[in-house]
């Protein structure tokens, strides 16, 4: 009976290990708006993903605000910040508040969002940050007062994927409870074994298949999220480099893991050879 109960209690546990690693992963990372900033600012880097940016940015700024007689003065200007937007002094704080305006018309309780945001019903990126700086930078080469709009927005994604997004950060913070109750069960199978070896060879072993269904599991998301297309080549730049880095990001939790379940593993078989020398 006592070895029946370890059994389930490994079980249970490796299941709700299952879900709760990849649910503190995505409230980490995803959901959490500082986590998100921190995970996605390093793609703000990317040089052709930049120039994407600050085309999409200088051509926003509409030539009805441009006044026909000043246009050879303004355009010069405006094609000198699209080559040198990402070496701006600015250009950091723009892309932090980029990232955070876009994170929370994709995260936020609809709700708290402003006015403006009424509407969004897709997963979008917001420019308008990068857009404000260019705007400043021609401004302050020419005195020509241009106006940023308050929003550029940008759609990487269909209504579709935002209710599924929305799911998932629904249910992501309860990654942590999960995790706390695959930790119990692990230490009821250790107090009910007769054989405590083989539930750290359990532990182990399953933690190793449970690394290689998240790596599956990992591949066939990446591959569903990139055979979408948005139709925006900024969009579709972002996607890519986003899908590369979340898979570069859980790959490392999965390696941890596998590597877990691998000294869990030896632990075990070790304890199972120092039980059998004592008994000769």
């Amino acid at each position: 009976m006592r070895t029946f109960v370890s059994a389930v209690a490994v079980l249970i546990g490796l299941v709700l290990a299952a879900v709760a690693v990849p649910a503190m992963w995505v409230d980490r990372n995803l959901v959490q708006e500082d986590g998100f900033v921190a995970f996605t600012a390093p793609l703000g880097k990317d040089p052709v993903f930049q120039q994407r940016l600050a085309g999409a940015a200088v051509g926003s700024l509409g030539a009805e605000q441009i006044p026909a007689a000043l246009s050879g003065l303004v355009t010069p200007v405006l094609e000198s910040a699209a080559r040198s937007l990402t070496t701006m002094p600015g250009y950091p704080e723009a892309w932090t508040e980029t990232l955070r305006k876009s994170h929370r018309l994709n995260f936020a309780d609809p709700a708290s969002l402003p006015a403006e945001a009424d509407g969004v019903t897709s997963l979008t990126l917001d420019l308008a940050p990068l857009v404000g700086l260019v705007a400043k930078q021609v401004a302050d080469a020419t005195t020509l007062p241009l106006e940023a709009p308050d929003q550029l927005l940008i759609t990487i994604g269909q209504p579709e994927h935002r209710q599924a997004l929305d799911r998932v950060a629904a249910f992501a913070p309860m990654g942590y409870a999960v995790a706390v109750g695959a930790l119990i069960a692990f230490a009821l199978a250790f107090v009910a074994a007769r054989r405590r070896w083989t539930v750290l060879a359990g532990i182990g072993l399953g933690t190793i298949v449970l690394a290689g269904a998240w790596k599956l599991a990992a591949d066939a998301v990446a591959a569903a999220v990139t055979g979408t297309s948005s139709g925006n080549e900024v969009a579709e730049i972002f996607k890519s480099e986003f899908v590369a880095a979340a898979g570069s990001s859980f790959g490392q939790w999965i390696l941890a893991a596998a590597m877990v379940g691998g000294v869990l593993l030896a632990a075990g078989l070790v304890l199972r050879v120092v039980a059998l020398r004592r008994r000769a």
